[in-house]
């Protein structure tokens, strides 16, 4: 097995008004060779938007997108006519697929909003635009590894358009769980959104991201404080 961590620290960095992002992957501007992306996916960021700040309405075309709000709320308007506003623990999955236009502000005037925003390639281009939001909060106890999407819509996941997999893990601190490796997916990436996490013997911190090539062994998880992670089984 071969790891290779993604350091918080090393991150794209783009601070402009409202938004303060740090890039895991080449984005925008930000352009690193070396971190183009990982197998299926594209996009790993992370937004800090200001009060009163977002994006408008902007489109999308062919890809799997993400949206994890880990503080505050965001208001989704999208040109299906989708209209919400996501709050903590909240997971929403848009398939833009042949197109879709979507805007996304920070609706409150005093917080902050902090959310992850990933984007995966699908393995079918075009086919009409999807829309899905998962409450994590209430479908997780404190300490759990959930899978919530799929290829295949397996243990009650929503079906993705990519032959990958997407579950979110939780552990109080000193928690620990194995990661059993599926000869379907000999990749995998490790997201720390909360907390710090000892994988195997790699020190993990909030933010740090580990990628796993020819994942053929339980990685063991344990967590040092109260954490959370996003987990992708990748080909």
């Amino acid at each position: 097995m071969k790891f290779k961590i993604r350091h918080a620290s090393e991150r794209g960095k783009l601070v402009s008004g409202w938004l303060h992002a740090r890039f895991t992957f080449s984005f925008s501007d930000y352009h690193d060779p070396s971190h183009s992306g990982f197998r299926s996916i594209k996009v790993i960021n992370n937004d800090l938007i200001e009060p009163g700040g977002g994006f408008a309405s902007h489109p999308h075309s062919d890809m799997e997108i993400f949206t994890y709000v880990l503080k505050g709320s965001l208001e989704h308007k999208d040109s299906m006519g989708n209209g919400s506003i996501l709050s903590e623990g909240q997971l929403q999955y848009m398939s833009a697929g042949k197109g879709i236009l979507h805007s996304e502000f920070n609706p409150s005037k005093k917080k902050q909003t902090e959310l992850y925003q990933i984007w995966l390639e699908p393995n079918q281009q075009g086919g009409p635009p999807l829309y899905k939001e998962v409450d994590v909060s209430s479908r997780m106890p404190s300490e759990d590894l959930k899978i919530l999407f799929s290829g295949n819509g397996r243990d009650d996941s929503t079906v993705i358009r990519q032959n990958a997999e997407f579950s979110l893990g939780k552990l109080n601190a000193g928690g620990f769980l194995g990661l059993k490796p599926n000869p379907m997916f000999p990749f995998g990436w490790i997201q720390v959104v909360k907390g710090s996490l000892q994988a195997g013997k790699h020190q993990l911190n909030k933010a740090d991201g580990l990628a796993v090539e020819n994942w053929t062994a339980e990685l063991k998880i344990k967590a040092r404080d109260n954490s959370e992670f996003l987990l992708f089984h990748l080909q």
